[in-house]
């Protein structure tokens, strides 16, 4: 069964609603005993870094979600802050994040007021994603891979190997990143049309 985190943040009816129409079984876990269920979890997350990992460190869900992913290997997804939270730290906040995926989350940052106009944040619109590596979660999507973005930071992971693919605002960026059975997009694919949906079937048939 897909299972969505909900620890009190991100549109998790916008998942629900996409496996609805795949016909692919999806559900809400709100409780420890809920997520056991899970064959595979979905992390959405939006706003900031501290305020997700306080709702999520007192949901509950924590420990359940640590052993399930840590241990029991059961693939998981985080979406936009959902990937960000992944990392061990990010420099929006002071909590530690999930490190679930070795790296650290930045701010986009340009020297110069010139990049500065040209590249507003956050990073809002449609993008384009480029692929640096094969992977299943982004296979079958049009030639130009474009993704819905809304972002202030980025992921920087400290082994590239982890990276799957990049986007650019003003320089290179990972915008998808997976280790082992962990996996983050920083885009939304649930208001991403149809190249969102096939990812997340995708992510279904993992």
């Amino acid at each position: 069964m897909i299972t969505i985190v909900d620890y009190g943040l991100g549109n998790i009816k916008a998942f629900a609603n996409v496996y609805k129409r795949l016909n692919i079984p999806a559900c809400y876990a709100s409780t420890a005993e809920q997520l056991q269920q899970a064959s595979k979890l979905i992390l959405p997350g939006v706003g900031a870094f501290d305020h997700a990992m306080h709702k999520l460190n007192n949901s509950g869900l924590r420990d359940t979600l640590d052993d399930l992913v840590l241990r029991k290997k059961i693939p998981v997804i985080g979406i936009c802050v959902g990937m960000q939270m992944m990392a061990k730290s990010s420099e929006e906040g002071k909590s530690d994040g999930l490190g679930w995926i070795n790296g650290t989350v930045k701010k986009f940052h340009f020297a110069n007021e010139g990049e500065a106009k040209k590249y507003p944040l956050p990073h809002m619109g449609w993008n384009n994603i480029t692929q640096l590596k094969s992977s299943s979660l982004i296979a079958n999507l049009d030639d130009h891979k474009r993704f819905y973005f809304l972002h202030s930071y980025y992921f920087e992971c400290v082994n590239s190997a982890d990276v799957i693919a990049s986007a650019n605002y003003g320089f290179d960026y990972a915008c998808v990143v997976n280790h082992e059975n962990v996996y983050g997009i920083q885009c939304h694919p649930e208001k991403s049309h149809h190249n969102g949906v096939a990812l997340l079937k995708n992510f279904a048939e993992l």
